[in-house]
């Protein structure tokens, strides 16, 4: 038993893409793997169990495919997970996650006894392999599909139907157990509605591509957290200690950018008081 400090140092991301059919969770699934990998393609493998739509996509590079046919048991799919693992696998897409939940409420659908208590049965399986996913040394992307309905709103004067996603068909709150989830409309717009890096939480909606992968990939790979990174802002004694504090720091600082600007001002009042009195000193500071 020990006691450390925390730390962020090479974290693997485990982030899941949540859309109706057609909303691009594949092809946003290997945009992300692209940034995540440096664009090395041949370090991600994709785990099918979506007839081998996964092969559609072949024209962006050489990533592997694991079809895993059924039965979708979640120990079938920690088994694919470990095949990746040992081929040397960097970045794991597991399209989609949403059968294994099936295969589960299949299988309880058909124990004998009381359903109530059944689901102790049930969920020993489920934490299994959220488990492994969690627990693996390798960056995890699980795309999980939605209920659909639809809605009517106003087009050029007409009412047009359009397709919505509603709950993600997975176990309740299973969005607590990542770090990052991607809310994908059929327009192929994403917003996120988890995000513990802060990189993407509250901001408009966007297209997912390799950048949006980089980034990530430049949090995990921080080993400064948010809290040491502000009050390293407030030790900055001049704008160049600042800028290259900011620039070193990209992707973090951009999500407390506004104690950069304070302090920005703040340095910037400084000087002027100093340049003002001529003398290397201001009457509205109090001296030592």
């Amino acid at each position: 038993m020990e006691l450390r400090k925390s730390e962020r140092s090479k974290a693997k991301i485990k982030m899941a893409l949540q859309g109706p059919s057609g909303s691009g969770k594949t092809m946003s699934a290997l945009l992300l793997a692209h940034g995540l990998t440096n664009g090395d393609l041949s370090k991600v493998a994709i785990i099918d169990t979506e007839a081998g739509s996964s092969n559609l996509y072949a024209h962006l590079g050489g990533y592997k495919v694991l079809s895993l046919e059924t039965p979708h048991s979640p120990s079938r799919y920690i088994e694919a997970i470990d095949v990746c693992i040992n081929a040397g696998i960097s970045t794991i897409i597991i399209d989609s996650l949403s059968h294994s939940w099936e295969y589960l409420l299949d299988f309880h659908s058909n124990l004998p006894g009381n359903s109530f208590t059944n689901w102790a049965k049930i969920k020993p399986l489920e934490k299994a392999l959220m488990d492994k996913i969690l627990n693996s040394d390798i960056h995890i992307i699980a795309t999980m599909r939605v209920k659909q309905d639809y809605v009517l709103n106003e087009r050029n004067g007409k009412m047009v139907p359009e397709k919505v996603g509603l709950k993600a068909i997975q176990r309740d709150e299973i969005s607590y157990e990542f770090t990052i989830v991607f809310d994908i409309d059929y327009k192929h717009f994403a917003t996120a509605s988890k995000d513990r890096t802060n990189l993407y939480e509250g901001k408009s909606q966007f297209i997912i591509n390799s950048n949006t992968g980089k980034r990530i990939l430049e949090w995990c790979s921080s080993t400064i957290t948010k809290a040491e990174l502000q009050a390293k802002v407030s030790e900055c004694n001049n704008t160049k200690e600042l800028t290259d504090l900011f620039n070193n720091n990209l992707e973090l600082a951009k999500t407390i950018e506004q104690d950069f600007v304070n302090k920005q001002k703040l340095l910037k009042e400084l000087t002027s008081n100093i340049t003002q009195n001529g003398n290397g000193t201001t009457n509205n500071y109090p001296r030592p």
